[in-house]
């Protein structure tokens, strides 16, 4: 199983962060980034909110960086570790602009680039931004083939209900021949569009019960990953047990990768910890 780092400091939910993110900046997370590519984990993360209404920020936090420029720094700190948005909202978006934007990223990382890609479910959002929200999930799956036509070449070309475009040249572009998508969700529709479009899923919110009944009722396609989190942050210096367990469980759900949280009180204390866990399961298990 691959363990990937689910990036501190970018995303900060109440309750879930820990209190050194508040005042931490680019420094804390390019040593954190730079740690753990140098230690072998497989992938950091950077979600996208591009705002939250007040009244909502105390449930899902208020501070979401913007993953584009976000991974543009650490593209530049990094060598090997791959970068993925967990998750960018299709509907907020033209295809050809996430082509544009995050094909060019894959070509200055040297196609590290891995596209979580989610429908989006808070409507507020949708309306100040002037997108659609009623519909947004067939918007979506049109979406999701328009950019895999875009993605990877210089002259695409696409006809579908709600994108369509020919005659025109996006360069650069990625490098990657296939970028991967992982869908992002926790409805049997999330699983549905990720098996049908994409190349992985990684669920929010279910029980382990839950996860394990969804996968059994569909075919996983061969090399489909399923990108699991923890229900705690580990803490793999102070209770090495608690994190390979944790892990376990993980694996025995199905998961292929684990986007993990990490148990710290300063960035360089979660450094420390980034050794802990690699001396004690490795980056993959």
């Amino acid at each position: 199983m691959k363990i990937g780092i689910n990036s501190p400091v970018v995303v900060q939910l109440p309750g879930a962060c820990s209190p050194w993110e508040a005042d931490a900046g680019i420094a804390e997370l390019g040593l954190i980034a730079e740690a753990a590519d140098a230690l072998g984990f497989d992938f950091l993360t950077c979600s996208e909110h591009v705002l939250v209404p007040a009244d909502v920020a105390a449930q899902r936090g208020g501070t979401y960086w913007d993953p584009l420029a976000t991974f543009g720094h650490l593209a530049a700190r990094t060598s090997r570790i791959r970068l993925a948005t967990q998750v960018l909202v299709l509907g907020y978006h033209h295809p050809l602009a996430i082509a544009k934007r995050y094909g060019t990223l894959d070509l200055v990382s040297g196609g590290r680039l891995v596209l979580g890609l989610g429908v989006g479910s808070l409507e507020e959002e949708f309306r100040l931004l002037g997108a659609r929200f009623e519909g947004r999930g067939a918007v979506a799956d049109d979406a999701l083939r328009a950019l895999r036509a875009a993605l990877s070449g210089p002259t695409p070309t696409y006809d579908g209900p709600h994108f369509s475009f020919s005659d025109v040249v996006v360069s650069p572009h990625a490098v990657q021949p296939h970028v991967p998508f992982w869908i992002g969700g926790r409805t049997s529709c999330s699983l549905r569009r990720a098996v049908e479009l994409a190349e992985g899923w990684v669920p929010f919110g279910l029980a382990p019960a839950e996860l394990a009944a969804m996968l059994g009722r569909v075919d996983v396609p061969e090399g489909f990953e399923v990108v699991l989190t923890p229900d705690v942050p580990l803490d793999p210096s102070g209770a090495a047990g608690a994190a390979t367990d944790a892990l376990g469980r993980l694996a025995e759900v199905g998961a292929t990768a684990a986007s993990v949280r990490i148990a710290a009180d300063s960035a360089e204390h979660y450094v420390e910890q980034l050794h802990a866990l690699a001396a004690l399961r490795g980056p993959r298990i």
